[in-house]
């Protein structure tokens, strides 16, 4: 499967020859640097381990700078691709124009962390009666058994921290594939904030 690693930029909109606009999310693929390949033979599995981002060599430790000797300088974020589609070598560097001729992708990243939410926010509760006196409002309900036995299931929909997991949104459309500013727009939105680390793997449904 091909798979980059990015950083989500923002939104913003296009036109397209039509005068159509397009609420499209602009992606950054940064050079990815091949700085291992898994094989079958040795580790049981197939993957090419991609590697971006620049950081500073004295804030590398040694354990972690050693993955990279001889291909590149330390990297900040590094990711294993399984069953990368194309033949790649350490050492060589993957840009943006892998997807000129892919039409849908899939972005996985973390969405943004919303903190401590109660049911109705965090689960779309309808909630109780809004008129005086009612005493059930914004409250989750009954949450467990009247009768033996007296507990909560795991899974129940209650109070809790939302938001600050790992999302994919599936088939974006490709709209714009920018090979000077290295940068590829999908139509719609992603998860995570500006400046965030996604993966943007080709549509496993299209």
């Amino acid at each position: 499967m091909l798979g980059l690693i990015g950083k989500k930029i923002g939104m913003t909109q296009v036109f397209d020859a039509k005068g159509v606009l397009t609420p499209v999310t602009v992606i950054k693929i940064e050079d990815n640097v091949v700085v291992a390949n898994r094989t079958e033979e040795k580790n049981g599995y197939s993957a090419a381990v991609l590697a971006t981002g620049d950081m500073k060599k004295e804030r590398a430790t040694k354990p972690y700078a050693g993955q990279f000797a001889d291909v590149c300088d330390p990297k900040k974020t590094v990711m294993e691709m399984r069953d990368f589609e194309s033949e790649v070598k350490v050492g060589d560097v993957l840009g943006v124009d892998m997807f000129k001729d892919i039409a849908f992708v899939d972005v996985t990243g973390t969405s943004k962390g919303k903190g401590y939410q109660g049911g109705m926010k965090r689960y779309g509760f309808g909630g109780g009666r809004a008129t005086h006196g009612s005493k059930f409002h914004r409250d989750l309900g009954g949450t467990a058994m009247s009768s033996t036995p007296a507990r909560t299931f795991k899974g129940h929909r209650m109070a809790g921290h939302m938001g600050n997991e790992k999302t994919t949104v599936q088939n974006l459309r490709v709209v714009a594939v920018d090979s000077e500013m290295q940068v590829l727009m999908v139509k719609g939105a992603i998860p995570g904030p500006t400046q965030s680390t996604v993966i943007v793997r080709k549509a496993i449904k299209k």
